[in-house]
């Protein structure tokens, strides 16, 4: 499938960029809520630890689940952009659900709305990238739409902060300010992209009838495998803004959490993913895993100061070294015809793993206090280490990383 429009001077598609800045908008409209969310529960809905993360787990797990489904209908269809547009109509349609809500349950339903358009756009949009993006630089384009996308979630708590000094403690108002770009989200994918549709001939066929998914690799298996235990290894983000509230950080400025990580974020996804294409990713996820368990270790040890914030700042940069690459070893051991639906089997394997340990970290940190939520995060990250040294992750550079 290719998409009818020209290349960027850099090699890339401009229709990777048109995605990157979809992602941007969406990101600053969900961060603008999501970055304040956890202290609004607490706060002001009196919601405990435990309930923070099983919302955030719930959440996120959703929509890691229903992209499987998503993918096996793009990859039936053979469309990817009406799916992913479906998806961000969703999430923007559940944006005002959250200055709504008067409750922990109402918070969750519009969590979950949300979540079920990401899950519905994430696997077609993930597809679309690696169709339209040339082999050799497929580590570039996932590098790109990610750090485009984090860059969104940078600006949002930029933003949080600057409307909370016009507004102060007026979360609702914040919460609708929302609204706004997560509509030219929706009318960016509209309009910018073109997709060319396979034929008939090789649409209509269920990607799992037939036998079809055995040609899922036991490569395609290890890099689903390797996700799920990394994912079990990382708490939500949700535990970052709790533990600088906990810290004496003021309501006007919890967002900052938010915008430390995601600079780091942004500005290591990128150029981590350019450099993949050249060496290979099992190196750089190896060091995306030590530096979780540094970051891990600063938090544990440091709820406020400076520890914290390099707790925070390691986070980010842990975040840039992995993710895109996950997802760029997806596209590389799967094959074309069942692309989506093969992000949508890894990342339904990360969406059970993402609740257990959103939930499990709820319950550490209610029980046991939240240095050692950070702490159990640490000691997965090792175990996650160990299993890429033994050979997990796929298959080796010398195999199947080189473009």
């Amino acid at each position: 499938m290719k998409e009818s429009v020209s290349s960027t001077g850099a090699g890339l598609p401009r229709g990777i960029w048109v995605l990157g800045g979809v992602s941007l908008l969406m990101d600053i409209s969900s961060e603008l809520i999501h970055g304040l969310l956890p202290i609004y529960l607490v706060t002001v809905l009196g919601a405990s630890a435990l309930v923070v993360g099983v919302v955030d787990g719930l959440a996120e797990a959703t929509a890691l689940i229903v992209k499987v489904f998503s993918g096996v209908v793009s990859d039936y269809w053979g469309r990817r952009k009406p799916l992913a547009l479906l998806g961000y109509a969703l999430g923007a349609l559940a944006k005002p659900l959250f200055p709504l809500a008067a409750s922990p349950a109402w918070v969750l339903v519009a969590r979950l709305v949300d979540r079920v358009g990401k899950g519905i756009r994430g696997a077609p949009r993930d597809a679309l990238v690696a169709d339209l993006a040339p082999p050799a630089l497929r580590g570039a384009a996932f590098g790109l739409r990610q750090s485009l996308d984090t860059v969104g979630a940078f600006l949002g708590p930029v933003l949080a902060v600057g409307f909370l000094t016009l507004w102060p403690d007026d979360l609702r108002s914040v919460f609708w300010v929302a609204v706004i770009p997560a509509w030219l989200a929706v009318l960016l994918l509209a309009v910018g992209i073109r997709e060319a549709p396979r034929s008939v001939a090789a649409r209509r066929e269920n990607p799992l009838a037939g036998g079809r998914w055995r040609s899922l690799s036991s490569a395609y298996w290890g890099v689903v495998a390797f996700g799920g235990l990394f994912t079990l290894a990382r708490s939500s983000e949700a535990f970052l803004i709790l533990r600088a509230g906990e810290g004496g950080l003021p309501v006007n400025w919890v967002p900052l959490v938010l915008i430390v990580m995601n600079v780091a974020y942004a500005a290591t996804a990128y150029p981590v993913g350019r450099l993949s294409d050249r060496m290979g990713s099992r190196g750089l996820l190896a060091v995306g895993l030590v530096t979780l368990i540094a970051a891990d270790l600063a938090l544990a040890a440091w709820p406020a100061g400076f520890g914290l914030w390099l707790g925070i700042g390691l986070w980010g940069v842990h975040m840039g070294l992995t993710q895109g690459l996950l997802a760029a070893r997806v596209a590389e051991v799967a094959p074309v015809a069942l692309r989506a639906t093969a992000f949508g089997v890894f990342n339904l394997v990360a969406g059970v793993a993402i609740l257990a340990a959103s939930v499990l970290s709820g319950w550490i940190w209610e029980a046991a206090g939240p240095a050692y939520t950070f702490l159990m995060g640490a000691g997965l990250a090792v175990l996650t280490l160990l299993a890429l040294a033994r050979g997990g992750g796929g298959p080796r550079p010398a195999e199947g990383d080189q473009p």
